[in-house]
């Protein structure tokens, strides 16, 4: 339910409406007013099948229009808010990937947060579970800053690249399976663009891990299925290493299940792994 009331960006300081309208000054923003736009699963499986760049597949995956329960939920989320950014105008649109468009190492998370990076446009970025891993991607030299706060905070990336499997903020942080099939198309062609590059791939959390060995199974044929562990490690061919990691959800990290020094060993030797390659 998008509306015209426009505030202004915390940083900028530009008005807009949320969501927010592609091509009209979000910092960031991939797409034109005319990117187009995949408007269910057959639209999405064509629309990826055709992708030539990064940069195009960025765009048109923050424009998707696939999914009537996750689009209206997103922009619901944007209209409505929460308190403590009711003055802040929202994305409300699907996440890209985030990061370098070559990346020697390449991060799988699960979807967006409903007022983290749904919020913000920019994947973990705007809750707690991002603070937590940009916060030891920079330990590991993966990324130039421990924060990450909104899409102009100057964040860049050092060969690492973040991508979620689902898009769209879902509805209690669960996407329904029809939803997360929908959307594996613009993952595996985001996979097939960076593949040339990639050297590790992290899978937070089990969900994810399941996701990438769908994603790897031309690599995985023929070898025993890997069990997902924290910091597990797995060789695969061609100069490629599966490692597994606790999601930095709050819940993990305030329970201790996950802590600031075990996210530190998955990615750091993410970074020797590829500096050793």
């Amino acid at each position: 339910m998008p509306t015209e009331r426009r505030l202004p960006h915390p940083r900028t300081g530009r008005p807009f409406p949320s969501p927010v309208p592609p091509g009209s000054g979000w910092p960031g923003d991939p797409a034109r007013p005319d990117t187009p736009v995949a408007r269910d699963a057959a639209g999405v499986a064509e629309l990826a099948a055709r992708l030539g760049s990064v940069a195009e597949l960025d765009a048109e995956t923050s424009v998707c229009r696939a999914c009537p329960r996750l689009v209206q939920w997103r922009e619901e989320v944007a209209v409505t808010k929460r308190r403590a950014f009711a003055d802040e105008p929202y994305w409300g649109r699907p996440v890209p990937g985030w990061g370098a468009s070559r990346p020697t190492v390449l991060i799988v998370g699960l979807a967006p947060a409903a007022h983290g990076a749904n919020r913000t446009g920019r994947v973990f970025t705007g809750d707690r579970s991002g603070d937590q891993l940009f916060a030891s991607l920079y330990r590991a030299g993966l990324v130039n800053s421990p924060l990450t706060v909104d899409a102009a905070d100057g964040l860049h990336a050092n060969g690492v690249r973040i991508v979620a499997p689902v898009r769209c903020a879902p509805p209690a942080n669960k996407p329904t399976p029809a939803e997360r099939a929908t959307c594996a198309p613009w993952l595996q062609a985001e996979w097939q663009l960076v593949s040339p590059h990639v050297r590790v791939v992290v899978a937070l959390g089990g969900f994810a891990w399941q996701v990438v060995l769908g994603m790897l199974a031309d690599r995985l044929a023929g070898q025993p299925k890997p069990v997902f562990g924290h910091a597990v490690r797995y060789p695969l061919p061609a100069g490629l290493t599966l490692l597994g990691c606790y999601h930095p959800s709050q819940q993990n990290m305030f329970t201790g299940r996950l802590t600031p020094a075990m996210l530190d060993d998955v990615f750091t030797l993410a970074a020797e792994l590829v500096h050793d390659s």
